[in-house]
């Protein structure tokens, strides 16, 4: 099978299933653990956006005009407090209005640790799979993503916003209680985030008392003492027996690959 790689398509169940996008083609993963498989990379990338051939992809599969055109691509999407669309700037405004200024989620999700983040209702729990999160417990419903970036930053101030990948590949990380932790930072952050509803209006942040949970497993036979990790860009062949699967990570015996990385790059994959 070949053709080019998008990030892994994942379904939440008991394991999570997984996909991989190869072209127009999907390839179940999950039932590859424990084989030995090898992805061989032809040197050939395409764009994941307008589809045109390149020599180096940007910002996980683009091409250069493509990266420093398209919203999605702008610096504003990783820190969304940084959003110049009211300075009239937004390099697409009408993708702006579809996708920022919609509802999105602040949540606690547990990968190598608790840490803090947003996402779409779209993207929930794509999201945290994504991440590798074990667990996840969305806290806020805010009405735009800038002012979840906001809401975010007040929260980072007592807990990471970042995961530390190896941590997570190693299944370094135990359950926590995400509603004691959720209410002990509601509350510590109670006078900015009022400060941010009467900057926005009483109906900017949603409080989600009643949500629950959501616990999260993986398909892994086993976790790697040591990370690895491979990168197409240095050695075009990866191969070895597939132990798992986690966030968008492929665990190897030999080593581990982020898929999500390598987006737009053509692979055969040989079972």
């Amino acid at each position: 099978m070949q053709g080019n790689l998008r990030k892994m398509k994942a379904e939440l169940g008991s394991p999570v299933q997984y996909q991989l996008p190869l072209t127009d083609q999907l390839v179940a993963l999950n039932p590859l653990i424990g084989q030995s498989i090898k992805l061989v990379y032809t040197s050939n990338i395409a764009c994941v956006h307008c589809n045109r051939s390149i020599k180096k992809s940007f910002n996980q599969g683009y091409c250069y005009p493509c990266f420093t055109s398209l919203a999605q691509c702008d610096m504003c999407i990783m820190k969304p407090e940084t959003c110049h669309y009211d300075a009239g700037t937004c390099r697409e405004p009408s993708w702006g209005e579809e996708f920022c200024f919609q509802p999105h989620y602040v949540y606690l999700a547990n990968s190598s640790g608790v840490k803090v983040g947003i996402t779409r209702q779209t993207q929930i729990p794509t999201r945290w799979i994504d991440q590798g999160a074990i667990q996840a417990l969305p806290i806020l419903k805010v009405q735009s993503r800038y002012i979840s970036g906001l809401v975010e930053i007040v929260i980072a101030q007592h807990v990471s916003d970042k995961t530390s990948w190896q941590r997570m590949l190693k299944n370094l990380v135990e359950t926590v209680d995400l509603k004691a932790k959720r209410d002990e930072l509601l509350l510590v952050c109670e006078s900015e985030i009022a400060d941010i509803i009467k900057r926005f209006g009483d109906g900017a942040i949603e409080f989600l008392p009643n949500a629950e949970v959501v616990d999260i497993s993986f398909p892994v036979e086993n976790y790697p003492l040591k990370v690895k990790s491979f990168n197409f860009d240095k050695v075009p062949e990866v191969s070895g027996v597939l132990q798992g699967i986690k966030g968008q990570y492929l665990l190897f015996d030999t080593g581990v690959i982020n898929i999500r990385k390598f987006s737009g790059y053509e692979v055969e994959l040989i079972v």
